[in-house]
Protein backbone atom coordinates (compact mmCIF):
# COMPACT_ATOMS: atom_id res chain seq x y z
CA UNK A 1 0.00 0.00 0.00
CA UNK A 2 2.89 2.25 0.56
CA UNK A 3 4.31 1.67 -2.57
CA UNK A 4 1.37 2.54 -4.45
CA UNK A 5 0.11 5.17 -1.88
CA UNK A 6 3.14 7.21 -2.34
CA UNK A 7 2.15 8.47 -6.12
CA UNK A 8 -1.48 7.84 -5.16
CA UNK A 9 -0.69 11.05 -2.68
CA UNK A 10 1.45 12.97 -5.02
CA UNK A 11 -1.79 12.41 -7.44
CA UNK A 12 -4.47 12.96 -4.83
CA UNK A 13 -2.74 16.13 -3.68
CA UNK A 14 -2.46 17.82 -7.33
CA UNK A 15 -6.16 17.03 -8.13
CA UNK A 16 -7.33 18.77 -4.84
CA UNK A 17 -4.78 21.80 -5.68
CA UNK A 18 -6.43 22.12 -9.06
CA UNK A 19 -9.99 22.07 -7.69
CA UNK A 20 -9.37 24.38 -4.66
CA UNK A 21 -7.95 27.01 -6.90
CA UNK A 22 -10.30 26.70 -9.49
CA UNK A 23 -13.06 27.55 -6.68
CA UNK A 24 -11.40 30.26 -4.72
CA UNK A 25 -10.30 31.98 -7.72
CA UNK A 26 -12.94 31.55 -10.42
CA UNK A 27 -16.30 30.23 -8.53
CA UNK A 28 -18.89 27.34 -8.31
CA UNK A 29 -19.65 27.72 -12.06
CA UNK A 30 -15.97 26.59 -13.47
CA UNK A 31 -15.79 24.17 -10.95
CA UNK A 32 -19.49 22.45 -12.30
CA UNK A 33 -17.66 22.99 -15.79
CA UNK A 34 -14.40 21.43 -14.47
CA UNK A 35 -16.46 18.66 -12.93
CA UNK A 36 -18.16 17.45 -15.67
CA UNK A 37 -14.93 17.49 -18.04
CA UNK A 38 -13.48 15.17 -15.40
CA UNK A 39 -16.62 12.90 -15.19
CA UNK A 40 -15.90 12.35 -18.92
CA UNK A 41 -13.09 11.59 -18.54
CA UNK A 42 -13.35 9.17 -15.84
CA UNK A 43 -16.16 7.63 -18.22
CA UNK A 44 -13.10 7.24 -21.18
CA UNK A 45 -10.92 5.09 -19.03
CA UNK A 46 -13.19 2.20 -18.37
CA UNK A 47 -14.58 2.43 -21.83
CA UNK A 48 -11.53 2.38 -23.31
CA UNK A 49 -10.06 -0.67 -21.15
CA UNK A 50 -13.34 -2.69 -21.01
CA UNK A 51 -12.41 -5.52 -18.91
CA UNK A 52 -8.97 -5.72 -20.37
CA UNK A 53 -7.73 -3.90 -17.48
CA UNK A 54 -8.63 -6.43 -14.77
CA UNK A 55 -8.33 -9.15 -16.99
CA UNK A 56 -5.32 -8.54 -18.33
CA UNK A 57 -3.92 -7.61 -14.85
CA UNK A 58 -4.96 -11.23 -13.56
CA UNK A 59 -3.79 -12.67 -16.72
CA UNK A 60 -0.19 -11.10 -16.11
CA UNK A 61 -0.24 -12.33 -12.24
CA UNK A 62 -1.23 -15.96 -13.15
CA UNK A 63 0.93 -16.01 -16.58
CA UNK A 64 4.17 -14.07 -16.00
CA UNK A 65 5.94 -15.52 -18.69
CA UNK A 66 3.44 -14.85 -21.61
CA UNK A 67 3.16 -11.60 -20.57
CA UNK A 68 4.29 -10.95 -24.19
CA UNK A 69 1.72 -12.19 -25.98
CA UNK A 70 -0.80 -10.50 -23.23
CA UNK A 71 0.31 -7.21 -23.88
CA UNK A 72 0.24 -7.78 -27.67
CA UNK A 73 -3.55 -8.93 -27.34
CA UNK A 74 -4.72 -6.35 -25.00
CA UNK A 75 -3.38 -3.34 -26.21
CA UNK A 76 -4.57 -4.11 -29.60
CA UNK A 77 -8.29 -3.86 -28.51
CA UNK A 78 -7.59 -0.44 -26.22
CA UNK A 79 -6.31 1.41 -28.90
CA UNK A 80 -9.68 -0.02 -31.42
CA UNK A 81 -11.76 1.19 -27.85
CA UNK A 82 -10.06 4.41 -27.75
CA UNK A 83 -10.97 5.58 -32.01
CA UNK A 84 -14.31 4.08 -31.15
CA UNK A 85 -15.02 6.37 -27.92
CA UNK A 86 -14.69 10.13 -29.60
CA UNK A 87 -18.27 10.17 -31.30
CA UNK A 88 -20.01 9.47 -27.94
CA UNK A 89 -17.80 12.37 -26.11
CA UNK A 90 -18.81 14.58 -28.67
CA UNK A 91 -22.41 13.70 -28.56
CA UNK A 92 -22.75 13.91 -24.83
CA UNK A 93 -20.82 17.48 -24.53
CA UNK A 94 -23.25 18.57 -27.23
CA UNK A 95 -26.13 17.38 -24.89
CA UNK A 96 -24.67 19.29 -21.47
CA UNK A 97 -26.19 22.75 -21.07
CA UNK A 98 -23.42 25.10 -21.66
CA UNK A 99 -22.18 27.74 -24.00
CA UNK A 100 -21.12 26.61 -27.10
CA UNK A 101 -17.34 27.25 -26.52
CA UNK A 102 -17.81 25.34 -23.19
CA UNK A 103 -19.14 22.31 -25.18
CA UNK A 104 -16.24 22.68 -27.29
CA UNK A 105 -14.04 22.63 -23.77
CA UNK A 106 -15.30 19.38 -22.71
CA UNK A 107 -14.80 17.47 -25.92
CA UNK A 108 -11.25 17.64 -26.08
CA UNK A 109 -10.28 17.36 -22.71
CA UNK A 110 -12.27 13.92 -22.65
CA UNK A 111 -10.62 13.43 -25.60
CA UNK A 112 -6.91 14.11 -24.58
CA UNK A 113 -8.07 10.99 -22.54
CA UNK A 114 -7.52 8.28 -25.52
CA UNK A 115 -4.10 8.87 -24.85
CA UNK A 116 -4.83 6.26 -21.63
CA UNK A 117 -4.77 3.62 -24.26
CA UNK A 118 -1.03 3.61 -24.45
CA UNK A 119 -0.60 3.42 -20.82
CA UNK A 120 0.33 0.25 -19.59
CA UNK A 121 -0.03 0.44 -16.13
CA UNK A 122 -2.35 -2.77 -16.13
CA UNK A 123 0.81 -4.99 -17.01
CA UNK A 124 2.60 -3.01 -14.27
CA UNK A 125 -0.38 -3.64 -11.92
CA UNK A 126 -0.44 -7.42 -12.77
CA UNK A 127 3.20 -7.84 -12.31
CA UNK A 128 3.05 -6.12 -8.84
CA UNK A 129 5.56 -3.18 -9.85
CA UNK A 130 3.10 -1.07 -7.63
CA UNK A 131 5.78 1.59 -7.12
CA UNK A 132 5.80 2.35 -10.79
CA UNK A 133 2.08 2.55 -10.94
CA UNK A 134 1.70 5.05 -7.85
CA UNK A 135 4.46 7.23 -9.36
CA UNK A 136 2.84 7.51 -12.48
CA UNK A 137 -0.86 8.16 -11.43
CA UNK A 138 0.44 11.41 -10.44
CA UNK A 139 1.82 12.52 -13.83
CA UNK A 140 -0.97 13.98 -15.22
CA UNK A 141 -3.10 15.54 -12.49
CA UNK A 142 0.82 17.43 -11.70
CA UNK A 143 1.25 18.43 -15.05
CA UNK A 144 -2.46 19.67 -15.13
CA UNK A 145 -1.98 21.70 -11.94
CA UNK A 146 1.50 23.02 -13.34
CA UNK A 147 -0.58 24.11 -16.77
CA UNK A 148 -2.97 25.87 -14.71
CA UNK A 149 -0.59 27.96 -12.32
CA UNK A 150 0.99 28.70 -15.43
CA UNK A 151 -2.05 30.14 -17.25
CA UNK A 152 -3.52 31.16 -14.42
CA UNK A 153 -4.16 34.83 -15.33
CA UNK A 154 -4.97 33.91 -19.10
CA UNK A 155 -8.91 34.36 -20.31
CA UNK A 156 -8.46 31.12 -21.70
CA UNK A 157 -7.83 29.15 -18.47
CA UNK A 158 -9.64 25.89 -19.33
CA UNK A 159 -7.76 25.23 -21.98
CA UNK A 160 -4.43 25.35 -20.39
CA UNK A 161 -5.61 22.48 -18.16
CA UNK A 162 -6.10 20.62 -21.59
CA UNK A 163 -2.76 21.22 -22.49
CA UNK A 164 -1.57 20.00 -19.15
CA UNK A 165 -3.40 16.81 -19.62
CA UNK A 166 -2.35 16.10 -22.92
CA UNK A 167 1.94 16.47 -21.91
CA UNK A 168 1.09 14.57 -18.58
CA UNK A 169 -0.81 11.84 -20.47
CA UNK A 170 1.66 11.35 -23.32
CA UNK A 171 4.34 11.71 -20.37
CA UNK A 172 2.70 8.82 -18.47
CA UNK A 173 2.47 6.49 -21.85
CA UNK A 174 6.21 6.92 -23.02
CA UNK A 175 7.41 5.66 -19.08
CA UNK A 176 5.36 3.17 -19.19
CA UNK A 177 6.84 1.52 -22.63
CA UNK A 178 10.04 2.38 -21.24
CA UNK A 179 9.66 0.64 -17.96
CA UNK A 180 7.94 -2.45 -20.44
CA UNK A 181 10.84 -2.59 -22.89
CA UNK A 182 13.31 -3.22 -20.30
CA UNK A 183 11.03 -6.05 -18.08
CA UNK A 184 9.49 -7.96 -20.91
CA UNK A 185 9.31 -12.11 -20.77
CA UNK A 186 11.11 -13.55 -24.26
CA UNK A 187 9.90 -16.92 -22.66
CA UNK A 188 6.57 -18.21 -22.92
CA UNK A 189 4.26 -20.73 -21.36
CA UNK A 190 3.37 -23.76 -22.91
CA UNK A 191 0.93 -24.12 -25.23
CA UNK A 192 -2.50 -25.09 -23.45
CA UNK A 193 -1.90 -21.67 -21.37
CA UNK A 194 -1.90 -19.49 -24.21
CA UNK A 195 -4.67 -21.08 -25.56
CA UNK A 196 -6.09 -20.47 -22.32
CA UNK A 197 -5.24 -16.82 -22.06
CA UNK A 198 -6.54 -16.19 -26.01
CA UNK A 199 -9.91 -17.96 -24.67
CA UNK A 200 -9.75 -15.34 -21.50
CA UNK A 201 -9.10 -12.28 -23.87
CA UNK A 202 -11.68 -13.12 -26.18
CA UNK A 203 -14.62 -10.78 -27.06
CA UNK A 204 -17.40 -12.71 -25.36
CA UNK A 205 -15.33 -13.04 -21.87
CA UNK A 206 -13.93 -9.13 -21.80
CA UNK A 207 -16.82 -7.94 -22.52
CA UNK A 208 -18.34 -9.02 -19.83
CA UNK A 209 -16.37 -7.12 -17.24
CA UNK A 210 -15.86 -4.06 -19.95
CA UNK A 211 -19.93 -4.11 -18.99
CA UNK A 212 -19.60 -4.62 -15.27
CA UNK A 213 -17.00 -1.96 -15.11
CA UNK A 214 -19.27 0.41 -17.04
CA UNK A 215 -22.24 -0.11 -15.04
CA UNK A 216 -20.21 0.11 -11.34
CA UNK A 217 -19.06 3.35 -12.73
CA UNK A 218 -22.37 4.36 -13.99
CA UNK A 219 -23.67 3.32 -10.54
CA UNK A 220 -21.05 5.95 -9.00
CA UNK A 221 -20.48 8.67 -11.31
CA UNK A 222 -23.38 8.63 -13.72
CA UNK A 223 -25.17 11.44 -11.11
CA UNK A 224 -22.29 14.22 -12.65
CA UNK A 225 -23.21 13.27 -15.76
CA UNK A 226 -26.68 13.30 -15.41
CA UNK A 227 -27.12 16.33 -13.51
CA UNK A 228 -24.93 18.57 -16.37
CA UNK A 229 -27.98 17.52 -18.59
CA UNK A 230 -30.70 18.11 -16.54
CA UNK A 231 -30.08 20.84 -14.00
CA UNK A 232 -27.43 23.45 -13.99
CA UNK A 233 -23.35 24.01 -13.65
CA UNK A 234 -24.02 25.59 -9.83
CA UNK A 235 -25.37 22.12 -9.17
CA UNK A 236 -22.95 20.52 -10.74
CA UNK A 237 -20.16 22.24 -8.81
CA UNK A 238 -22.13 21.88 -4.94
CA UNK A 239 -22.18 18.17 -5.56
CA UNK A 240 -19.08 18.03 -6.97
CA UNK A 241 -17.45 19.66 -3.99
CA UNK A 242 -19.09 17.28 -1.70
CA UNK A 243 -18.19 14.47 -3.61
CA UNK A 244 -14.71 15.45 -3.37
CA UNK A 245 -14.58 15.03 -0.17
CA UNK A 246 -16.10 11.84 0.23
CA UNK A 247 -13.75 10.48 -2.50
CA UNK A 248 -10.22 11.47 -0.97
CA UNK A 249 -11.35 9.05 1.91
CA UNK A 250 -12.07 6.01 -0.89
CA UNK A 251 -9.24 6.45 -3.00
CA UNK A 252 -7.18 5.64 0.22
CA UNK A 253 -9.16 2.82 1.24
CA UNK A 254 -8.77 1.63 -2.78
CA UNK A 255 -5.09 1.75 -2.40
CA UNK A 256 -5.79 -1.54 -0.24
CA UNK A 257 -8.21 -3.45 -2.51
CA UNK A 258 -5.53 -2.66 -5.58
CA UNK A 259 -2.71 -4.53 -3.67
CA UNK A 260 -5.16 -7.48 -2.84
CA UNK A 261 -5.91 -7.71 -6.55
CA UNK A 262 -3.19 -9.98 -7.47
CA UNK A 263 -2.62 -12.06 -4.60
CA UNK A 264 -6.66 -12.47 -4.68
CA UNK A 265 -5.87 -13.71 -8.19
CA UNK A 266 -3.79 -16.17 -7.14
CA UNK A 267 -5.90 -17.53 -4.43
CA UNK A 268 -7.74 -21.29 -4.51
CA UNK A 269 -11.53 -21.75 -2.97
CA UNK A 270 -10.61 -22.34 0.47
CA UNK A 271 -8.40 -19.09 0.71
CA UNK A 272 -11.15 -17.28 -0.95
CA UNK A 273 -13.98 -18.16 1.56
CA UNK A 274 -11.77 -17.37 4.22
CA UNK A 275 -11.19 -13.99 2.68
CA UNK A 276 -14.95 -13.30 3.29
CA UNK A 277 -15.31 -14.26 7.10
CA UNK A 278 -17.74 -11.73 9.52
CA UNK A 279 -14.89 -10.72 11.12
CA UNK A 280 -13.63 -9.06 7.86
CA UNK A 281 -16.38 -7.76 6.48
CA UNK A 282 -17.89 -6.20 9.99
CA UNK A 283 -14.17 -4.27 10.39
CA UNK A 284 -14.54 -2.51 7.46
CA UNK A 285 -18.09 -1.54 7.83
CA UNK A 286 -17.09 -0.02 11.70
CA UNK A 287 -13.97 1.76 10.04
CA UNK A 288 -16.23 3.30 7.29
CA UNK A 289 -19.20 4.00 9.69
CA UNK A 290 -16.35 5.62 12.40
CA UNK A 291 -14.94 8.23 9.41
CA UNK A 292 -18.69 9.12 8.18
CA UNK A 293 -19.28 9.89 11.47
CA UNK A 294 -16.25 12.65 12.11
CA UNK A 295 -16.86 14.29 8.25
CA UNK A 296 -20.30 14.66 8.84
CA UNK A 297 -19.65 16.18 12.72
CA UNK A 298 -17.06 18.51 10.47
CA UNK A 299 -19.00 19.03 7.61
CA UNK A 300 -19.28 22.36 7.25
CA UNK A 301 -15.95 23.41 8.17
CA UNK A 302 -14.57 21.19 6.21
CA UNK A 303 -16.28 22.47 3.25
CA UNK A 304 -15.74 26.44 4.51
CA UNK A 305 -11.86 25.59 4.55
CA UNK A 306 -11.83 23.81 1.35
CA UNK A 307 -13.56 25.57 -1.34
CA UNK A 308 -15.34 28.73 0.79
CA UNK A 309 -18.17 30.34 2.01
CA UNK A 310 -19.89 30.40 -1.24
CA UNK A 311 -19.40 26.33 -1.14
CA UNK A 312 -21.33 25.97 2.06
CA UNK A 313 -24.54 24.69 0.45
CA UNK A 314 -22.52 21.31 -0.21
CA UNK A 315 -22.67 20.96 3.23
CA UNK A 316 -26.25 19.28 3.62
CA UNK A 317 -25.16 17.34 0.25
CA UNK A 318 -21.80 15.97 2.23
CA UNK A 319 -23.95 14.70 5.09
CA UNK A 320 -25.48 12.45 3.02
CA UNK A 321 -22.96 10.88 1.05
CA UNK A 322 -20.68 10.28 4.31
CA UNK A 323 -22.71 7.78 5.19
CA UNK A 324 -22.37 6.16 1.45
CA UNK A 325 -18.26 5.12 3.18
CA UNK A 326 -19.43 2.14 5.34
CA UNK A 327 -21.59 1.10 2.31
CA UNK A 328 -18.82 1.47 -0.45
CA UNK A 329 -15.93 -0.15 1.87
CA UNK A 330 -18.20 -3.08 1.67
CA UNK A 331 -19.17 -3.00 -1.59
CA UNK A 332 -15.46 -2.29 -3.11
CA UNK A 333 -13.72 -5.06 -1.21
CA UNK A 334 -16.36 -7.68 -2.76
CA UNK A 335 -16.77 -6.29 -6.10
CA UNK A 336 -12.61 -6.23 -6.31
CA UNK A 337 -12.33 -9.75 -5.05
CA UNK A 338 -14.91 -11.14 -7.18
CA UNK A 339 -13.14 -9.78 -10.19
CA UNK A 340 -10.16 -11.15 -9.17
CA UNK A 341 -11.86 -14.46 -8.95
CA UNK A 342 -13.25 -14.73 -11.73
CA UNK A 343 -16.90 -13.52 -11.19
CA UNK A 344 -17.37 -11.32 -14.36
CA UNK A 345 -21.21 -12.68 -14.60
CA UNK A 346 -21.86 -11.87 -11.25
CA UNK A 347 -20.69 -8.54 -10.93
CA UNK A 348 -22.00 -7.16 -14.21
CA UNK A 349 -25.99 -8.23 -12.79
CA UNK A 350 -25.29 -7.22 -9.32
CA UNK A 351 -23.96 -3.62 -10.42
CA UNK A 352 -26.66 -3.49 -13.61
CA UNK A 353 -29.05 -3.40 -11.28
CA UNK A 354 -27.46 -0.81 -8.81
CA UNK A 355 -26.72 1.25 -11.74
CA UNK A 356 -30.38 1.15 -13.56
CA UNK A 357 -32.16 1.75 -9.70
CA UNK A 358 -29.40 4.84 -9.41
CA UNK A 359 -30.40 5.93 -12.76
CA UNK A 360 -34.45 5.21 -12.80
CA UNK A 361 -34.31 7.14 -9.26
CA UNK A 362 -32.34 10.52 -11.04
CA UNK A 363 -34.61 10.74 -14.01
CA UNK A 364 -37.74 11.00 -11.94
CA UNK A 365 -35.95 13.33 -8.57
CA UNK A 366 -33.46 15.12 -10.25
CA UNK A 367 -35.68 17.55 -12.26
CA UNK A 368 -37.15 18.71 -8.84
CA UNK A 369 -34.31 18.14 -6.18
CA UNK A 370 -31.14 18.83 -8.35
CA UNK A 371 -28.17 17.37 -6.47
CA UNK A 372 -29.84 16.54 -3.23
CA UNK A 373 -31.40 14.00 -4.97
CA UNK A 374 -28.68 12.90 -6.41
CA UNK A 375 -27.17 11.95 -3.10
CA UNK A 376 -30.13 10.53 -1.84
CA UNK A 377 -30.29 7.76 -4.79
CA UNK A 378 -26.65 7.66 -4.19
CA UNK A 379 -27.71 6.14 -0.38
CA UNK A 380 -30.21 4.01 -1.56
CA UNK A 381 -28.31 2.90 -4.66
CA UNK A 382 -25.67 1.22 -2.80
CA UNK A 383 -27.91 -0.38 -0.28
CA UNK A 384 -29.37 -2.37 -3.61
CA UNK A 385 -25.98 -3.18 -4.45
CA UNK A 386 -24.77 -4.58 -1.37
CA UNK A 387 -27.61 -6.56 -0.93
CA UNK A 388 -27.44 -7.50 -4.59
CA UNK A 389 -23.36 -8.71 -3.84
CA UNK A 390 -24.08 -10.42 -0.71
CA UNK A 391 -26.92 -12.26 -2.47
CA UNK A 392 -24.10 -13.72 -5.28
CA UNK A 393 -21.57 -14.46 -2.99
CA UNK A 394 -24.17 -17.28 -1.59
CA UNK A 395 -24.97 -18.91 -4.89
CA UNK A 396 -21.17 -18.46 -6.49
CA UNK A 397 -19.89 -22.14 -7.34
CA UNK A 398 -16.43 -19.98 -7.77
CA UNK A 399 -16.93 -19.72 -3.33
CA UNK A 400 -17.53 -23.79 -3.22
CA UNK A 401 -15.02 -25.39 -1.16
CA UNK A 402 -13.01 -27.85 -3.12
CA UNK A 403 -13.56 -25.90 -6.71
CA UNK A 404 -10.89 -25.16 -8.72
CA UNK A 405 -9.75 -21.32 -9.64
CA UNK A 406 -11.09 -20.75 -13.27
CA UNK A 407 -7.76 -20.79 -14.75
CA UNK A 408 -7.18 -24.15 -13.52
CA UNK A 409 -10.35 -25.39 -14.81
CA UNK A 410 -9.83 -24.50 -18.27
CA UNK A 411 -6.23 -25.48 -17.92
Amino acid sequence: MFQLGSGEFLARLCSIATLLFLAHRYGVVLVGVYALAQGMAQYSLPFIDFGLKHVGARLVAQYPRASQEIVQQVQKRRFLMAALLLPFLLFYAGLTKLPPELKVYLFFFAAICTLHAFSLDWAAWGKEHLHLVGLARAIVPASTLIFLLLGRNSQHVLWWLVLGSAIGGALQGIIFWVWWRKHKTAAEQPGDALSVIRDSLAWRRTSIMGMAWLCNLAFNAIDMLMLGVMSNPEQVGLYSAAYRVMNQVLYTYYLLTQVLYPQLSRQNSEERVRMLRPRILLSLLGTGAFIAALVTISRRPIITILFGHQFLMAAPLLLLLAWALPLDFLTSYLSNAYIAWGMEKKILLCTAVAAASNIVLNLIWIPAYGATAAAVNTLVSYMILLISLAVAGRSAKELVTGAQPEAEMLV
